[in-house]
């Protein structure tokens, strides 16, 4: 199997039955916990809903990709050996990639939030996106941070 997933491996995902999003698929798959899907799929639409809400827009689609567009990670960082050291390379985040790191550092803000329902944390969580704030955005500015930081090393990056 080769280390870089190639367009050939990656497996299509139908869109879901309320938005007609792959994107909200993939977060329901996530969210997924052996195996239960309808559990998950009434999670994720009634926090959408309750985001949505909460944030008094009519389509909670808006929120939810608003929401996953500020979370978005452009850059990251990799390591790489380079004669006995070890250095944290910057990269572009680009495609499926970007898509991942989006919803899983998503699930894990919202799974992160004690004290209240699934759908509840993902509801406040996705408010939270909307507004550029909360655990997920904090993570990409973090990730963005380490890339900046590591920008000099750019140049062992191979093409």
């Amino acid at each position: 199997m080769p280390r870089k997933v190639t367009k050939s491996l990656v497996r299509p995902v139908t869109p879901d039955r309320i938005y007609n999003s792959a994107m909200v698929t993939k977060l329901i798959n996530r969210v997924m916990l052996n195996g239960k899907k309808q559990l998950a799929e009434s999670l994720v639409y009634g926090g959408m809903e309750k985001a949505a809400k909460k944030l008094k827009v009519d389509n909670p689609l808006e929120v939810f990709d608003q929401a996953m567009k500020n979370i978005n990670p452009h850059m990251e960082t990799r390591s790489r050996r380079v004669g006995g050291a070890n250095y944290q390379i910057p990269f572009e985040v680009r495609g499926q990639r970007q898509q991942h790191l989006t919803i899983m550092w998503f699930v894990a803000a919202a799974r992160e939030k004690k004290g209240m329902s699934m759908e509840d944390r993902i509801a406040a969580e996705l408010v939270d996106a909307y507004n550029n704030t909360g655990t997920a955005v904090k993570k990409k500015e973090d990730t963005h941070r380490a890339a900046e930081a590591n920008r000099a090393f750019a140049h062992f990056a191979r093409s």
